[in-house]
């Protein structure tokens, strides 16, 4: 939970008396902008809880009615719950509380966290490439995806249901050896690995048929993966449970971050929300002017070839790109053109192109 100083009103970027809706598209901005799950950097999650912290105080008029009058700073020693419990991250975003795996940004950032218990297992991150027809509808995709899981018939234990391990004698449990010699009057301790249970603390009489006594086995499974409408460029989907196993018995496991990137598309290139396809128009074309059947992602779209269109001209198609992730409005399909020049000419085309060529220098 965030306690900084820091002004609400400075954190949001907005001002004292900014109106509700200016400090909700304030905060929807810059919460998408530093949301770990598509932000990598160190300090994002804290920027993130500090970001919601700011917006549960001032988009609530009691607190921000406290707030202003110097009665409430960092939180105002409210629970999380007091803080957090009443806004609808859906309606903010568009999307299931913007947790993008099947969690809620208030259940991954904002209650209290495991101070007990097992340690959760290794994080795993594979990269998924979609479609750019994907992207604007949003929907499903399968992962296939190869990892280590929890053995099932000993729940990871390595030891056979039947016989399970036992106290390692040599080092009480602990997995570690510990010597110590003295040298001038001083003593020197080392500590190594068990080499009994090999630093397990346990001793497998009679492992485990299925996994042989490691406690895990290979699983490959395809996975459903929710692609949301807008996904943008190296966007992390965070799926729980689907990471390596805990290295302790009865641990939970890691996640699985599902990196989004876009597939390859011979008549696109994608930048942001804007799309870029290139098209060659004749020589005659960019001189008279013509109409072009253009390709788009919601079919061919005619678009008129003004008389004198120049190589490398740019036209714009509003709307005709891809969706704005969390917002319903789209980028735009930008159409480059370039001239062909004939490198050879029939007879009969020089001859068109000589009295075009006369034509000129008469009327010059």
């Amino acid at each position: 939970m965030a306690t900084t100083a820091r002004n609400y009103y400075e954190i949001l970027g907005v001002a004292p008396d900014a109106d509700e809706k200016t400090i909700k598209n304030a905060f929807r901005a810059l919460a998408l902008q530093y949301h770990p799950d598509r932000n990598k950097a160190p300090d994002a999650e804290e920027k993130f809880k500090e970001i919601a912290e700011a917006y549960a105080v001032l988009s609530n008029p009691q607190k921000r009615a406290a707030y202003d009058a110097g009665g409430m700073t960092g939180g105002g020693g409210l629970t999380p719950e007091d803080l957090f419990s009443g806004i609808d991250f859906s309606d903010l975003f568009g999307a299931p509380d913007l947790g993008l795996g099947g969690e809620s940004i208030f259940d991954r950032f904002f209650q209290r966290r495991r101070s007990h218990g097992p340690r959760q297992g290794a994080h795993l991150e594979v990269a998924l490439a979609v479609p750019l027809a994907r992207v604007l509808s949003g929907g499903q995709e399968t992962v296939h995806l190869t990892r280590p899981a929890t053995c099932a018939v000993c729940q990871g234990s390595g030891a056979h249901p039947d016989t399970p391990p036992r106290r390692c004698d040599p080092c009480q449990g602990t997995g570690q050896r510990t010597t110590s010699r003295r040298d001038s009057g001083v003593i020197f301790q080392q500590i190594t690995s068990c080499p009994t249970c090999h630093g397990r603390g346990s001793v497998i009489d009679k492992p485990c048929a299925e996994c042989h006594g490691r406690g895990e086995t290979e699983r490959s499974e395809d996975i459903q993966v929710t692609i949301p409408i807008g996904v943008e460029e190296g966007m992390a989907l965070r799926i729980p449970g689907y990471g390596l196993p805990s290295p302790e018995v009865n641990g939970p496991p890691g996640d699985l971050f599902v990196v989004v990137r876009s597939a390859p598309d011979a008549r696109f290139e994608r930048q942001g929300t804007d799309l870029w396809h290139l098209e060659t128009i004749p020589l005659v074309d960019a001189v008279l002017g013509t109409s072009l059947a253009v390709p788009t992602l919601d079919g061919h779209a005619t678009v008129t070839i003004p008389p004198g269109t120049q190589p490398d001209t740019v036209l714009r198609l509003h709307d005709k790109g891809l969706p704005e992730y969390g917002q319903s409005r789209r980028g735009s399909l930008y159409l480059r053109l370039r001239v062909h020049v004939p490198e050879r000419l029939s007879a009969a085309e020089r001859q068109l192109y000589e009295r075009l060529r006369a034509v000129g220098q008469n009327e010059a």
